[in-house]
């Protein structure tokens, strides 16, 4: 079942589960996020689905949070 925008997820494993699923994991992001990364080094998320180039660390968001940073 598809729960949209008010779906729980629990944790970013299982939104990055969740976009690679449904194919959405290779679009690009409306606008480039820029992140620090647990590693603690700055990169661009461009994809829904983006690896820190430093460390490999997976960052996912579901299509309709792209807006709100905080969701990542």
């Amino acid at each position: 079942m598809h729960e949209g925008c008010t779906g729980s997820f629990g944790d970013g494993k299982a939104v990055v589960d969740k976009i690679r699923m449904m194919g959405f994991n290779t679009r690009e992001m409306p606008m480039a996020v820029e992140l620090t990364c647990e590693c603690g080094k700055e990169f661009s998320m461009t994809h829904l689905e983006t690896k820190c180039p430093h460390c490999g660390m997976v960052y996912g968001v579901t299509p309709c949070s792209t807006a709100y940073p905080e969701r990542i």
